[in-house]
């Protein structure tokens, strides 16, 4: 098969996107954006990355970098500058300033504030503005963000490991272990990449999970940790209160918030939220509020299964290890028909002993 040799635009802004994913798990409420400023005859003069909420944007640091080379070059930039004022000036501005001749985007910024104010700026100070370069891929790496601002709720990830006859565990309320070491280190990095990690109260009742980014992977913003129990069934004296990790959030009922347990979970280290309403789907809108914009859902079978039938399953992360747990095991989705075959952009890799089966429910959008 002969691959398609790549245009000029193509390449850098791969080159921008490679500095975008730098940000993942970083930027919340921000989405992920890298950029590049290059000449006329192929020289790359500034580089940069938008990396923590508050931090300088992309196209800021590479201009600044590119100084007064960027006059007459071209920004190439993973999504559309902004034009509003928030810890930062509008980049549309610095943009201007800096006498870009050309500007290529990769996507459209859905967000209200934007939504193609910033295109049509750039347009009215004279800049050529090219929108659609490796659209896909950039609209894949801010899939949280734009989750967020369309549905008011974070992207989420369901994160699962079963046996080759399905099941979770070998029994109800039996922790069992099933991935390798490279499936588990392969896990920690898909941790470090999302906003929050989400399990739900008979989670930590059985396994007692620490809920952590392991394998020597730096993260710079603490991962936030979040534990759904409407009946605050959740010991103060869990292994997740006496880790340096980040944040616990136990979101449950109205009722339960002003109880003694609630007091006793607040007292261990966690924040208790109250949520109205039933289902999963209010507890993940209320996320938005700390700055979550992407779960990994981790378990158990029951958090899983609510999740699914809600339909609030964004992606799949599907470890299948070489163990069979027979008839007494715990399913995945409580039994419910399911096949890898229907997942979007699906990707199929082993790791050790294991087959992780990955990809989108529906089509990135």
């Amino acid at each position: 098969m002969v691959e398609k040799a790549l245009s000029n635009d193509e390449t850098w802004m791969r080159r921008a996107l490679a500095h975008a994913e730098r940000g993942l798990g970083q930027t919340s409420p921000n989405p992920v954006v890298g950029a590049c400023v290059v000449t006329d005859d192929g020289a790359v003069i500034g580089d940069g990355a938008h990396e923590r909420a508050g931090g300088p944007h992309a196209e800021v640091l590479a201009l600044n970098q590119a100084g007064s080379r960027a006059r007459g070059a071209t920004l190439y930039c993973t999504l559309e500058p902004c034009v509003h004022i928030g810890f930062t000036g509008p980049c549309t501005e610095r943009i201007l300033t800096a006498k870009i001749r050309s500007v290529v985007i990769a996507v459209k910024d859905p967000d209200p504030r934007v939504n193609g104010r910033g295109v049509s700026v750039l347009r009215a100070g004279g800049i050529d503005v090219d929108i659609g370069v490796c659209q896909e891929k950039a609209t894949e790496l801010n899939q949280p963000f734009f989750t967020a601002i369309r549905l008011g709720r974070p992207f989420v990830i369901l994160k699962a490991a079963t046996s080759l006859d399905g099941k979770l565990s070998s029994k109800v309320g039996t922790r069992t272990f099933l991935t390798s070491a490279d499936a588990n280190r392969y896990a920690h990095h898909m941790r470090a990449k999302v906003d929050a990690i989400a399990v739900g109260s008979e989670t930590v009742l059985v396994d007692d999970p620490l809920l952590t980014v392991r394998e020597e992977i730096f993260r710079e913003r603490p991962l936030i940790r979040v534990i759904f129990d409407r009946r605050l069934r959740t010991p103060p004296t869990a292994k997740i209160f006496s880790t340096r990790g980040g944040p616990v959030i136990i979101m449950t009922s109205e009722k339960g918030v002003s109880s003694k347990a609630a007091r006793a979970l607040e007292e261990a280290g966690s924040t208790v939220v109250a949520v109205g309403g039933t289902g999963l789907l209010p507890m993940l809108q209320r996320l938005i509020s700390f700055n979550v914009q992407s779960v990994l859902l981790e378990g158990g079978a029951m958090i899983h299964s609510a999740a699914w039938d809600e339909n609030l399953v964004d992606y799949i992360q599907l470890y299948v290890t070489p163990h069979i747990l027979g008839g007494n095991g715990v399913p995945l989705l409580k039994g419910k028909s399911f096949s890898s075959t229907a997942l979007v952009k699906r990707q199929v890799k082993m790791l050790g002993n294991d087959v992780i089966i990955e990809g989108y429910v529906h089509r990135p959008h």
